[in-house]
């Protein structure tokens, strides 16, 4: 079999679900943690950003290591598929004590933050990167990759535009529902705040979402299917040969670089999204019946318009070339970036200026991990050896690296800019550098991800060639 098999429209659909759990709990870390864990928790920003750093910057090598692992699982359902099933329920179980505070002295609750934070990351590599490898292995046409990885991150936007639309209304809720005394309190605060602070509601939310999160890991499992094969598939490449053929492979050192610069500019826009809307705002709105304040709803246009991106990607990389497609969307999001720091402080210039750069950002992530499976055939070519796991951990490497990187930058430069979550109304200084969090400093990242993609050098001609070669070698082992 050589694995040009079409995949089937259930299976797709089976595929997509892994990343839309995956995400649904990605944007919580990425999006909420930090407003967690100085305003909920009771750490202070440089502490969390540092923390933030830390944690994933190991757990990003880590990666590495899961992918090795999984190249090497072999069982009746696969390679990659069994992580699905395995490690699903860790995963929620996981979340939930991550968004626990504890009675601790501080001290103890920097210690609990620091190993429950590392265990979420480690239990999420364990089950991601495997879930990213299955691209791999699903199809070796790289048309319908691309397919596949614009149904992931459609389910992955759907998966985050569902936890925007929950998480708030949970968390009060179950603020409501179980707080008592000082944390029924904190629901006075609503209004003033971005999102509640009931230490209580927040733990419940998460656990909601990790239900969820489970069944969907579940439905993954068992509607995907693994079906290319190595060249060699019964050879016995060591670890260290693996790892040597990577770090040789120069396409795949562009890729990580121009990946985490991207990764950086989600990051960094979304991590000081609710300073920016509650000290710098100030739009006082919640939505009728759901509850959604303005934070909430730039989040979900941000997400709703990333969709429209991530939809339309296959057509246009079709027409115009991955390549091609990856530097005008990301040119024209930093471009956008930058006004956004002139315009004036309206919510209508503000969400159509979310909607127009999360179009653009929504074009870039899907023809990232496709490019990611053409590097897994270019190293297999020159290497007669598929190592889909290891080098789809570095998808996850990149993208890791670039939350840490964004996560520490933003609580680093929060404290830079005199960031107190004490008080309620925040100086001209802070508001200065919240400002130019979520504008100027993500237009350098898209600046650096742009000079990255000018130098890779697999093209769509090349690509093409890579794979016919490749399936020549296949048909003469059948």
């Amino acid at each position: 079999m050589t694995g040009t098999n079409k995949v089937s429209l259930k299976e797709k659909i089976g595929y997509g679900f892994g990343d839309m759990a995956s995400s649904m709990f990605w944007k919580i870390f990425g999006m909420y943690s930090l407003f967690f864990y100085t305003d909920v928790f009771g750490i202070t920003a440089a502490a969390a950003g540092t923390m933030f750093l830390i944690a994933r910057l190991w757990d990003s090598f880590f990666d590495l290591f899961v992918g090795i692992m999984a190249d090497r699982t072999k069982t009746r359902w696969g390679s990659y598929r069994p992580y699905l099933l395995w490690f699903a329920i860790p995963f929620a179980v996981m979340g939930v004590f991550t968004f626990f505070v504890p009675d601790f002295a501080e001290t103890g609750k920097l210690i609990y933050a620091y190993v429950t934070y590392s265990l979420m990351m480690i239990v999420y590599s364990i089950i991601n990167v495997p879930y990213a490898s299955l691209l791999g292995v699903m199809s070796s046409n790289p048309q319908e990759r691309n397919i596949l990885s614009s149904y992931r991150m459609s389910f992955a936007f759907i998966g985050s535009f569902i936890t925007f639309m929950l998480l708030q209304p949970l968390i009060d809720g179950y603020a409501k529902a179980f707080g008592s005394g000082e944390v029924q309190n904190t629901l006075e605060q609503v209004q003033e705040s971005s999102v509640s602070t009931s230490p209580i509601g927040w733990t419940l939310g998460v656990a909601t979402i990790g239900i969820i999160c489970t069944v969907l890991f579940f439905l993954c499992f068992s509607w995907t299917r693994e079906r290319v094969k190595p060249v060699n598939e019964d050879e016995n490449t060591s670890v260290k040969q693996d790892l040597k053929n990577l770090f040789q492979n120069s396409p795949w050192w562009i890729l990580v670089a121009t990946g985490l610069a991207a990764l950086l500019f989600n990051a960094v826009r979304d991590g000081v999204a609710i300073y920016y809307f509650r000290d710098y705002v100030q739009f006082h709105y919640r939505m009728p019946l759901t509850g959604w304040d303005m934070t909430t709803i730039y989040f979900l246009v941000g997400q709703a318009a990333n969709l429209v991106g991530v939809i339309m990607a296959p057509t246009l990389s079709s027409k115009y070339g991955k390549k091609r497609t990856y530097m005008i969307s990301i040119a024209i999001a930093g471009a956008l970036s930058i006004v956004f720091f002139f315009i004036p402080n309206q919510i209508g210039w503000i969400l159509l200026l979310q909607a127009l750069i999360s179009v653009c950002a929504g074009y870039v992530l899907p023809l990232l991990w496709s490019m990611f499976a053409d590097i897994v055939d270019y190293q297999e070519l020159k290497t007669n050896r598929r190592a889909s796991g290891l080098i789809f951990s570095s998808s996850s490497m990149s993208q890791k690296l670039g939350w840490a990187l964004g996560a520490a930058l933003t609580g680093w430069v929060l404290s830079i800019f005199k960031y107190n979550p004490e008080i309620a109304q925040q100086s001209m200084e802070t508001i200065f550098g919240e400002k130019l969090m979520i504008s100027i400093f993500p237009a350098v990242c898209c600046l650096l991800a742009f000079i990255g993609m000018m130098v890779y050098p697999l093209s769509e001609k090349k690509v093409k060639e890579i794979t016919q070669e490749l399936e020549e070698k296949r048909g003469k082992l059948n």
